[in-house]
């Protein structure tokens, strides 16, 4: 049996940002003939924090309507599910230990830098899937806050846009037999 990979996904700026400062994601965009279709086929499950998760529901996110299982990570928030997600105040490394137990597809890290940063902490990421704009907002929601260990990653994959977005694909780099279980 396959492990489930947890693939981090987003799009962000030339430097570095998932947000503006107030969380506003205006200047991300989808480009002509872009297609996150075979992505989609490839998830079932989706992670995000607690800030990500409230600015999805700003912008009018419903997610009842996938097809797919959503996990909030909070501090703050009672555990339980509600409105078509399920939040967790856990650690993301047994969260991500269950649902690699699990059979199923891969798993979706949408966001945002404060739990990407736990996620490279506990060595969780398999792969990356960045979609960069050719824009400096010079301020904003880094994706990748400082504090955690240097992790290599391979590229595997890239492709150019029109409008200049260019969309990354990275695999994680372990020593041989060192695959992280959780």
């Amino acid at each position: 049996m396959t492990m489930r990979k947890v693939v981090l996904g987003l799009g962000l700026s030339l430097d570095g940002h998932i947000a503006r400062p107030d969380g506003a994601v205006d200047f991300l965009f989808m480009p002509k003939g872009y297609s996150n279709a075979e992505f989609w086929k490839s998830v079932d499950v989706a992670l995000m924090g607690r800030k990500t998760y409230e600015a999805g529901k700003k912008m009018g996110g419903d997610f009842k309507r996938w097809k797919m299982k959503f996990y909030v990570f909070s501090k703050t928030m009672a555990p339980g599910e509600r409105d078509g997600v399920t939040f967790v105040n856990e650690k993301p490394a047994k969260l991500v230990e269950e649902l690699r137990r699990q059979t199923g597809k891969d798993i979706w890290h949408m966001g945002g830098g404060e739990l990407a940063r736990e996620f490279l902490r506990e060595d969780l990421v398999d792969e990356m899937r960045l979609g960069i704009v050719p824009v400096l907002l010079g301020e904003g929601i880094p994706l990748f806050p400082s504090g955690f260990p240097e992790r290599k990653f391979s590229l595997i994959a890239n492709k150019s846009y029109s409008q200049g977005l260019v969309e990354l694909q990275y695999e994680r780099v372990r020593a041989e037999g060192k695959r992280k279980k959780s």
